[in-house]
């Protein structure tokens, strides 16, 4: 089945948050198997907005730092990085700075009005969670930005200027208004609401789903 009109998929989303990535990974796969395209924008959400630029310590000691019980901490990161493997993501949790998400939400929204937000997101993900950069200061998000080909001093001037601090609160008021209050979270043609990062199997039963009422209300 397929829509002659794509599917707009706006997903609310957190750099540092690891079943956001998992979840892009497994809407991906669901689109590709339902075979109906979509046009996906995705939306700032903070998880933690009082985190330092550079917090010092180890993903351990910060979740610890959240209430999470220090012995239960690396039971929970073995869990999230054997869940990634299945969907091809190699987490590595030792290597993770911890950082303040602000700026690489601004930075997807600059991309975005160059055409490349999707990159850029996929970039920054991959660059936390996998490689170990930092992902919170601005010169090393421009260095980012510059290896998906876009201009570094650009994208550093807008970072320095917060040029897209507005775009980022507006995402977040959105959630708000929507009652988004965990991430990540999905909506399918403005109407259909699907949290968390479900297995492909269910976002492609979405997009068929999707696809279907637009048939019924064409027809």
């Amino acid at each position: 089945m397929s829509s002659a009109t794509p599917i707009k998929v706006d997903v609310w989303s957190d750099i540092a948050c690891p079943w956001c990535f998992i979840g892009k990974r497994k809407f991906e796969l669901g689109a590709e198997d339902a075979g109906i395209p979509v046009e996906v924008e995705y939306h700032s959400f903070e998880l933690a907005p009082d985190t330092p630029v550079d917090f010092d310590g180890s993903e351990q000691d910060y979740l610890a730092s959240r209430g999470f019980p220090a012995e239960q901490i690396p039971q929970m990161l073995s869990r999230v990085t054997g869940i990634a493997e299945t969907v091809g993501l190699h987490y590595d949790y030792d290597a993770l700075k911890h950082t303040n998400t602000v700026k690489a939400h601004q930075l997807i929204h600059w991309a975005k009005a160059q055409g490349r937000q999707l990159d850029m997101k996929e970039r920054l993900l991959a660059a936390y969670f996998e490689e170990g950069r930092h992902v919170g200061r601005d010169e090393d998000l421009a260095d980012l930005a510059a290896e998906i080909g876009l201009d570094r001093d650009e994208a550093l001037a807008a970072l320095r200027d917060d040029r897209h601090l507005d775009d980022v609160r507006a995402d977040q008021a959105l959630a708000q208004q929507l009652g988004i209050n965990g991430v990540p979270f999905f909506v399918f043609d403005g109407q259909y609401g699907v949290s968390g990062a479900q297995d492909p199997a269910t976002f492609a039963d979405v997009l068929r789903q999707v696809a279907e009422k637009r048939e019924e209300v064409a027809s």
